[in-house]
């Protein structure tokens, strides 16, 4: 047996065994750990690795007569019951559901019914849930609005996530904040959309959200949710100092709202592209020219910001400002002639040669524009040219790219460099050509589910 599936095994052997709560065996907190040990008790029952328990508490006269209730039969357990839910047989699956409503720490596993392929236990399924929900406590919904999220995709799922999204909608605000804290990632995105769409969240909250969320799906709900709401002036300094460029770009958008479109030109060399095309846009709204201000501050070559050349090239002319682009890079910033060599690719320059010779630059990040510029006709370089530039004298950061370029180059004598360098002594090297090529060193393989089950 492989290894990764003996945890789930030992939990539902500790089930079976006389484990009381679920607790004690499942982190109940991750739900991909519910639909493993819902398919997880299915096989050991239907293979007879665990044996089929007793369950006298059961009533309906459609079950086997050694499975029907007993008079004064105690109630199940919470680990009795889930083994029950989780039956081969839809008979027993149907009979225990009505026993969940006053065991709601098995909801997640009433949810996983709700998909169930048999047709009554999954209308049962959907009954118990939409009377037991709407009662359970914010922690018991938020690990069952994490299963209920987990299997929307499977057939017949969505009619749980309907159900949820009813429950929550309806839910006390302290719930849905609640909700918000879930370290399920499609549990906090749902819940904090309908937060949002109840309002729940005032304009500052939703700023303070979009800048500081580490989810970018959140960021952008938040972003969004703010501008509509209309960010207040002491908090449109948090979206503009965001570290998302999607976040940044919403407050530059709200600069023009909130009259203060002038501040917007400083954002014309922001290093995310979106935030340089939103305040282009800003400007031109309030009828000031960003092609002006890009050629102005490419002019001064002691004050010109890095990222200007680039901006130059989104939106100038490729016949008038490609010479101003050529002689930013020479320029003695790195990140300035990085961000020329960019601009060029913008234009789609096709001076090989003159690009070519950019390789040499001592900057990584001029070497790899210039190498991202030649990438297209990359078959039309002097293979002699790139061969060269991969020999040990050269800087690994150029070697790295030449050889890059060599490879799309099509020639045997690529072949010949990537063997030698794939094989490089130096370490570093010898990784870094291997990225490069595709041919990433394999790591450890994947540690399969057993974070998810305990043996307490």
């Amino acid at each position: 047996m492989r290894s990764e599936e003996r945890p789930l095994d030992a939990a539902i052997r500790g089930l079976a065994s006389g484990a009381r709560q679920l607790a004690r065996v499942l982190d109940v907190t991750r739900p991909e750990a519910w639909t493993a040990l819902d398919e997880g008790i299915r096989i050991a029952i239907g293979y007879g690795e665990i044996e089929r328990p007793a369950h006298p508490w059961l009533s309906t006269s459609r079950l086997p007569g050694a499975l029907r209730a007993m008079s004064r039969a105690p109630a199940p357990t919470e680990a009795r019951l889930a083994l029950a839910l989780c039956d081969p047989s839809g008979l027993i699956r149907e009979a225990a559901l009505p026993h969940a409503a006053e065991h709601l720490g098995a909801l997640p596993l009433v949810a996983v019914r709700t998909t169930d392929w048999a047709v009554p236990v999954r209308d049962r399924a959907r009954a118990v849930l939409a009377e037991a929900l709407p009662r359970a406590d914010a922690a018991t919904l938020a690990v069952t609005a994490s299963v209920i999220l987990r299997i929307r995709r499977r057939l017949r799922g969505d009619a749980a996530v309907g159900l949820l999204r009813d429950v929550v909608h309806a839910a006390p605000a302290a719930t849905v904040r609640a909700l918000l804290l879930s370290p399920d990632r499609a549990t906090r995105r749902f819940a904090f959309g309908l937060a949002v769409e109840r309002g729940l969240l005032t304009p500052t909250e939703l700023a303070r959200t979009a800048a500081y969320d580490n989810d970018v799906a959140v960021q952008d709900t938040a972003a969004t949710a703010a501008l509509a709401a209309g960010v207040p002036d002491d908090t449109l300094p948090v979206l503009l100092a965001a570290r998302s460029g999607r976040v940044r770009s919403a407050g530059v958008t709200a600069l023009r709202k909130a009259g203060r479109a002038a501040e917007a030109e400083a954002f014309l060399h922001d290093r995310s592209g979106m935030v340089r095309a939103c305040a282009r846009w800003v400007l031109r709204q309030d009828g000031r020219d960003p092609v002006a201000l890009y050629r102005a501050a490419c002019a001064d070559l002691e004050t010109v910001p890095d990222r200007a050349p680039l901006g130059l090239a989104e939106c100038g002319d490729r016949k008038g400002d490609t010479e101003v682009l050529w002689g930013l890079t020479g320029h003695p910033r790195a990140t300035v002639r990085a961000s020329a060599v960019a601009g060029l690719r913008v234009f789609e320059v096709v001076d090989h040669a003159r690009l070519l010779r950019l390789l040499d630059d001592p900057a990584p990040g001029v070497v790899r524009e210039a190498a991202r510029a030649l990438l297209p006709w990359a078959n039309r370089l002097p293979e002699e040219e790139l061969l060269r530039r991969t020999g040990p004298d050269r800087p690994l950061h150029v070697r790295v790219r030449a050889l890059r370029l060599l490879r799309e180059h099509g020639t045997g004598a690529y072949e010949e460099a990537a063997r030698r360098l794939v094989e490089d002594p130096d370490p570093v090297a010898r990784l870094r050509f291997r990225r490069a090529l595709g041919i990433e060193e394999t790591g450890p393989g994947p540690r399969g589910v057993r974070a998810w089950f305990r043996f307490s």
